[in-house]
């Protein structure tokens, strides 16, 4: 088991109520004020109360964009760990993580490749949040552009009506500037 510190303390939710966001905005004021935290938010995504796991993930989510600490051990851990826990609250907060870290050619691959599987989740909120992901993950570069472009394609003929108006949006961003996809779309 991971170790927690304070930050599962102050984040434990009611029993049975995932519903909530809980205390996620005062474990980002804490991170921020001391930026060592930051490991201990990444160990809380990785409990094994699926409450703190999803209150960590919703705070991780909406820490800072670009802060070093994206980049080195908790890339790694992102991709290789996080990225594979099957709750789909924490899986929602990932894919927008996901695109976050500076990738190399084979990182980018590996996370196209899980974002691929997130779209198979039941999660009609995560299947958008996904293809966003994909789509911030193609301006990253060329490699899945292509598949990017023509997978909004698809969902846009075929999801869910959020799906589709984020899709459009996103297509039109594919067409003003042919090697980049649209920037995130709040």
């Amino acid at each position: 088991m991971p170790r927690v510190s304070a930050i599962r303390i102050e984040s434990m939710p009611r029993p049975g109520d995932r519903r909530t966001t809980g205390k996620s905005g005062k474990m980002i004021r804490l991170v921020l004020r001391r930026p060592r935290r930051f490991a201990d938010l990444f160990s809380a995504i990785q409990s094994d109360d699926p409450g703190v796991r999803m209150r960590a993930a919703d705070a991780a989510e909406k820490f800072p964009r670009h802060p070093p600490a994206w980049q080195g051990p908790y890339k790694k851990l992102l991709i290789n760990k996080i990225a594979r826990i099957p709750q789909q609250e924490v899986r929602c907060h990932v894919a927008q993580m996901l695109p976050r870290p500076v990738l190399t050619g084979a990182e980018r691959k590996k996370v196209f490749e899980l974002l691929l599987r997130y779209l198979k989740d039941d999660s009609r909120i995560g299947k958008s949040f996904t293809t966003q992901a994909i789509a911030d993950l193609a301006a990253q570069g060329d490699a899945h552009r292509d598949q990017a472009r023509d997978l909004n394609r698809h969902l846009t003929a075929t999801g869910t009506p959020a799906m589709m108006a984020r899709g459009k949006m996103l297509l039109r961003g594919f067409r003003h500037d042919p090697g980049r996809a649209k920037k995130k779309i709040k």
